[in-house]
């Protein structure tokens, strides 16, 4: 079963909140609020965004001056100009990306690994070899 996707053309300009329950490619030009709690957001090249954007799953491709939270992970192709605060528990910037502004990782109920021992050892951060 194919889900809809809803799309907002080039031409068209939004000022307000936007709010969802189906995935959404938008090309034009908004300003406000965007919240789509379970559902994909995708900014097109055309894309001209500023607004605070609350979604799943938000992948860039064109611009946004605001701040981006995602349940699920946040991604930043090579045309993205962004600008503001992204908030997920995955972030991925492709190289050419533009970003300015701050990265918060952490995830609320971050997953735990068993040593075998009893003992759980907290995920370790990228790049910090364990003793």
């Amino acid at each position: 079963m194919a889900q809809n996707i809803a799309t907002i053309g080039q031409a068209v300009i939004i000022k307000g909140e936007l709010s969802g329950r189906e995935d959404l490619t938008i090309e034009g030009h908004l300003i406000g609020k965007i919240e789509l709690n379970d559902n994909t957001l995708t900014i097109g090249p055309n894309g001209r965004i500023e607004a605070d954007i609350l979604a799943k799953v938000v992948c860039v491709m064109g611009s946004v001056h605001g701040n981006i939270t995602a349940t699920e992970a946040i991604n930043l192709r090579e045309t993205a100009k962004v600008n503001g605060v992204l908030v997920a528990p995955r972030v991925g910037i492709t190289e050419g990306a533009s970003f300015q502004g701050k990265i918060d990782m952490q995830q609320s109920h971050a997953p735990t690994t068993n040593t075998g021992t009893g003992t759980k050892i907290p995920p370790r951060p990228v790049g910090v070899a364990r003793p």
